[in-house]
């Protein structure tokens, strides 16, 4: 990759402000630029201010863009103004890898933040105070309310793939987070979230569904050869079922057959137009936030990069993928079920279980086949000490969250290729 070229400043495609691509330029431009965003996004009144940037620090982690923690003091105080805020870069010019080509991934976060204002909009969000991109140079500013974890009624942060040490029973938070994302998909679905979306986030067929298997026949031959020596050679991190040598010769049969017919199969993926709604595509625990109303839990989400048109199974794998093994295992029925009715009730068409069962089999199968079966060599290179490790619990394999969480997701996909008969999946749309 290329490194990237430094750009200071760039005017905004949706509000025409010059807004600053980096912290240096944030500092300099200041409390002036910050009151003048504000106003324009609606955060902040024509008679307010922002007086002062009180605290501007690095934020850790994330995989594209350069985030921060910003605090700010207002000329009049109020308590529905956020003076605890959270700030994304798309760029980050010290890191090509976070810099290209993730900084794209704002163009449709942007109009989002503007979208989620509207009044009545159907689920919880950090609240937006500015957000503008510029789409020749892919770079661009978002800045919301800092999400209080673990404050007030807000619980901790829950990391990926971790659902065993930090809640005492997972399934009430996958019930929200599927709530969630239904509720989005049926206001779309009924018209109640904007007239614009199909001009603002239209469908991109290839991007909104399972992404394309790039592996000729040899090559996806000697990773499935690669995957199998792999499981083999780590038993201890997998149940019987998926460690039989059968059912090894069965997946790579099936995944070949997947990458031939992968026309057809995307065909099938995006062609009911009941199963595609704007949604977040990655809506692991992680980029949730979670609070109680009486008994029940409620879900928020952040990190809307990528947002837009996906389908159903993109937004569910998206979504569940990470979860405790429990909720594959034990509640995928009752999960689908959940966001089928949700979705028809916040206005979006009756699609019934067994399609919704059948669309997630078929997008998990050809996603799995374009890019998790490369997650073998991913855990490998992250924790080379992986096959003398105890097990995918081992505090060798928990410490390293690539590692961790890319084991995880490959067994939840060899368990539901096994135990949900993809091959049948597959060959019941063709």
């Amino acid at each position: 990759m290329p490194e990237p070229v430094m750009v200071d400043r760039v005017r905004g495609d949706h509000t025409g402000l010059v807004i600053p691509a980096h912290e240096a330029a944030l500092r300099e431009d200041g409390a002036a630029f910050l009151t003048r965003a504000f106003r324009a996004f609606g955060a902040l009144a024509d008679d307010n201010a922002v007086t002062r940037i009180v605290r501007l620090d690095r934020c850790p982690g994330g995989s594209t863009g350069a985030k921060f923690f910003l605090t700010v003091a207002y000329a009049r105080s109020d308590p529905a103004l956020k003076t605890e805020l959270f700030v994304k870069f798309s760029r980050d010019f010290a890191d090509v890898r976070r810099d290209h080509p993730g900084r794209y991934e704002m163009a449709s976060e942007a109009p989002f933040m503007a979208l989620s204002r509207r009044p009545g909009f159907p689920i919880a969000v950090a609240e937006a105070c500015f957000a503008d991109y510029e789409m020749a140079t892919g770079t661009g500013l978002v800045i919301t309310e800092r999400v209080p974890y673990g404050e007030g009624r807000i619980e901790p942060h829950r990391p990926k793939t971790l659902d065993f040490q930090t809640m005492d029973d997972p399934l009430p938070y996958y019930r929200a987070t599927v709530t969630a994302l239904a509720r989005l998909a049926g206001a779309h679905k009924s018209g109640r979230l904007s007239p614009d979306i199909e001009a603002e986030f239209p469908f991109d067929r290839v991007a909104g569904s399972a992404d394309p298997i790039r592996y000729d026949a040899a090559a996806l031959r000697a990773e499935l050869a690669y995957c199998r020596d792999f499981v083999l050679a780590c038993p201890q991190h997998f149940p019987d079922d998926v460690r039989d040598p059968a059912f090894l010769d069965r997946m790579a049969r099936e995944a070949l057959h997947i990458r031939e017919h992968e026309a057809a199969i995307q065909h099938f993926l995006t062609g009911d137009p009941a199963m595609i709604a704007l949604c977040h595509w990655n809506a692991h625990i992680d980029n949730c936030f979670f609070w109680r109303e009486g008994a029940a839990l409620r879900c928020g989400l952040i990190d809307w990069g990528r947002v837009g048109q996906i389908t159903f199974g993109s937004a569910l794998w998206g979504g569940l993928s990470a979860a405790h093994h429990d909720i594959w295992d034990r509640h995928l029925d009752e999960l689908l079920a959940l966001f089928a009715s949700e979705y028809q009730r916040a206005g979006g068409p009756a699609i019934t279980v067994a399609a919704l069962e059948r669309h997630l089999m078929v997008h998990i199968a050809t996603m799995g086949v374009a890019r998790v079966l490369a997650f073998p060599e991913i855990v490998t290179f992250r924790c080379p000490q992986v096959a003398g490790a105890s097990g995918p619990r081992d505090p060798a394999i928990l410490a390293i969250d690539p590692a961790r969480n890319c084991l995880h997701v490959f067994t939840v996909f060899l368990k539901l290729w096994a135990r949900r008969d993809f091959g049948a999946s597959v060959a019941a749309i063709l």
